[in-house]
């Protein structure tokens, strides 16, 4: 299986950026793939990098600076065989979880994020293609269906929780286990309370 993770290598993050100053986000991003490709290779797989730049990794890196849906789909176009496409702001992803979604059986098998986004699938069917705009899983499902593929979904905590608002980094802080994590800490980011209990992360 070829596993792929798309990455913005230009400026990330943008709603992040009251938190973060713009070399802080890039940083932050790149700890969450770092975190994302040593979650693909501890599921047994060998990861790709997709960036619409150059970008300094351990993994091959194919630089297509087409907007996602149409990269995302001359992979799909350009393979033979199933394809895994994990999103790289998955900054609580595992090597379990992972192994979970490349085992499970499916013609397309899809994760579904926070909000109807989609943020990792496999492709077995020839035929899948991808649309990320708007309610991507819904219209993934939908697509899967057109193209004659049964669909398995996958349910998880670690892989529908994408990276993008400051409230998602008390995810992070909370259940992370890699370099983001330890990149949030290390900024100065830790949990804290409001009047309500609700948790929040903060910067000290």
């Amino acid at each position: 299986m070829r596993v792929v993770v798309p990455y913005a290598a230009g400026d990330p993050k943008t709603r992040l950026a009251g938190v973060l100053a713009g070399d802080e986000r890039a940083a932050f991003a790149r700890a969450m793939l770092a975190d994302v490709l040593a979650a693909v290779r501890a599921a047994g797989r060998e990861p790709e990098v997709l960036a619409t730049g150059p970008v300094d990794v351990d993994a091959p890196v194919t630089v297509d600076e087409r907007p996602l849906t149409e990269a995302v789909n001359a992979v799909l176009a350009g393979t033979d065989g199933p394809v895994g496409v994990v999103m790289a702001d998955l900054a609580l992803a595992t090597g379990e979880v992972l192994a979970e979604l490349f085992g499970t059986d499916g013609g397309v098998v899809l994760v579904p994020g926070r909000g109807g986004g989609t943020n990792a699938f496999v492709a077995r069917h020839p035929d899948f293609r991808v649309d990320y705009h708007g309610a991507s899983y819904l219209d993934h499902l939908r697509a899967a269906r057109e193209a004659g593929a049964s669909v398995a979904v996958v349910d998880s905590h670690r892989l529908s929780t994408d990276v993008d608002e400051r409230g998602d980094l008390v995810e992070v802080l909370l259940h992370g286990e890699g370099r983001a994590a330890e990149w949030l800490r290390e900024a100065g980011f830790a949990l804290a309370t409001d009047d309500e209990e609700r948790v929040r992360a903060v910067r000290e």
